[in-house]
């Protein structure tokens, strides 16, 4: 990290603000070379975090923009470097010119990530907390922002801290009795160990068990809608995401395919699928459809199983509530709330606490108590905190390797092993934690991580 990087860190849209980022060992005689100020000292002679109106000039002295900036130095910066930041009028053409000039003054490109990269490297940030950023930066609902935002903010780094220490003041005190022998170090009792090993083990259950609702955070929670043709399920798709995405006609069979997008339903992100109605086909693409509706369901999180509620049930009904019910969550929905329903009971006994819904996807009337009852069904643990849920494959198998090695050290000690077998295992407890948080660094997985990353971030 000896040279200087420069990057544009804003959207290349026309829009009110445009930043030119700096890091490194010469960005600010960088920027002194290409700013201006408009009244005193250069930006070298200016206090950190400051900032200064002056003009961006072009190599040849050319005024490229009047704008804003600001300097940092190390080790008080985002990436523990020099860093210096233009905040300039956001014009592409503008930006350009600027990033050019900074580029003939001494710096180059900055590859995607680059500036959090030295971050982590610099020691201002560990991986879940860099990972965090990227989550931030993606997220598309008020909890993701949340989580990401308490994730940033150390949450998840202070609980993978909490079992470290206790796991190393275990493997340091065995290591103390193990190597000195003629000190006067009281050995550790077995409750004692168990009781350690008992507590991460715990700690580590609940961490990785918050994997499910971390990466529904941040993903969506796959969420698939059946029922047989012309029950309203493409009306409730189209209702829900507020806008027609989906064609509607009298017709049975219109959809036949399945139809996905993106939403936020209260606090909750959705990765909602329209299906083709479940029905008897004869032609073979409706089947085709029909079989994609319940490849769909196999994989959903989450099943909308939408029943005509003007009209009595019939096979294709049954058969939607039977594959809705297979799922990990369902909620039945009996629309066209706005039509008269049938004198007979509709609902066979369903599991209990299966939330019915009365609802008109055409109207709306009712869609806030389907909003009501997804709330329900995936309500937050109390015993995690904001920002302190796995998000990533990456981190609930770090974490599933330290649970099972600290249950392997567990087993190891009730079975009477000796204290070098348990150290072992605790040793490959804490190697998993480290890297989680990127205590134990590999190349190729924190490449990985910075790959979400855009140029100037």
């Amino acid at each position: 990290m000896s040279d200087t990087i420069a990057a544009i860190a804003t959207p290349l849209i026309p829009s009110a603000i445009g930043i030119l980022r700096l890091s490194g060992p010469d960005s600010i005689a960088v920027v002194d070379r290409v700013f201006t100020p408009s009244h005193g000292a250069p930006m070298s002679q200016r206090p950190d975090r400051t900032l200064v109106y002056g003009a961006l000039r072009d190599p040849e002295g050319q005024v490229i923009d009047y704008c804003l900036a600001t300097v940092s130095r190390a080790p008080h910066s985002y990436t523990g470097e020099d860093t210096a930041e233009l905040q300039c009028h956001g014009s592409p053409s503008a930006l350009l010119l600027g990033l050019d000039a900074l580029f003939s003054a001494g710096a180059r490109q900055a590859l995607a990530g680059e500036f959090t990269r030295r971050a982590f490297l610099g020691g201002k940030l560990d991986l879940t907390r860099t990972e965090a950023i990227a989550d931030l930066i993606h997220a598309e609902s008020p909890a993701a922002v949340r989580q990401a935002a308490g994730q940033l903010g150390g949450a998840l780094a202070g609980a993978i801290e909490e079992i470290y220490q206790s796991l190393t003041d275990l493997l340091a005190h065995f290591h103390a009795v193990l190597d000195y022998p003629d000190e006067d170090i009281e050995p550790f009792q077995a409750a004692e160990i168990s009781a350690v090993l008992n507590q991460a083990a715990a700690k580590l259950d609940r961490m990785a068990g918050s994997y499910r609702r971390g990466r529904a955070l941040m993903e969506g929670i796959p969420c698939a809608i059946v029922g047989r043709p012309n029950s309203g399920k493409s009306t409730l798709f189209n209702a829900l995401l507020g806008y027609d995405r989906a064609i509607v006609t009298p017709i049975a069979g219109t959809t036949r395919d399945t139809v996905e997008e993106r939403l936020n339903l209260g606090s909750i992100l959705l990765k909602l699928i329209d299906t083709a109605g479940l029905h008897a086909a004869d032609d073979q693409v409706e089947q085709l459809g029909i079989e994609r509706s319940r490849a769909a369901v196999d994989q959903a999180e989450l099943v909308l199983v939408v029943l005509d509620g003007s009209r009595p049930l019939t096979p294709e009904d049954q058969d939607a509530l039977s594959l809705g019910l297979s799922a990990p969550r369902c909620v039945i929905i009996l629309n066209k709330d706005d039509l008269p329903a049938p004198d007979q009971a509709q609902l066979p006994e369903l599991p209990r606490n299966t939330p019915v819904v009365r609802l008109s996807a055409l109207t709306g009337d009712g869609v806030d108590q389907l909003e009501l009852a997804m709330e329900n069904l995936f309500p937050e643990d109390p015993g995690v905190r904001t920002g302190a849920l796995l998000t990533n494959a990456r981190q609930a198998q770090a974490a599933g390797r330290a649970r099972q090695a600290v249950a392997r050290a567990a087993q190891a000690l009730d079975a009477g092993m000796s204290p070098d077998a348990v150290l072992t295992d605790v040793e490959q407890a804490l190697t998993a934690l480290g890297e989680l948080t990127g205590r134990v660094v590999r190349e190729d997985v924190t490449a990985r991580i910075f790959e979400r990353f855009c140029v100037g971030k």
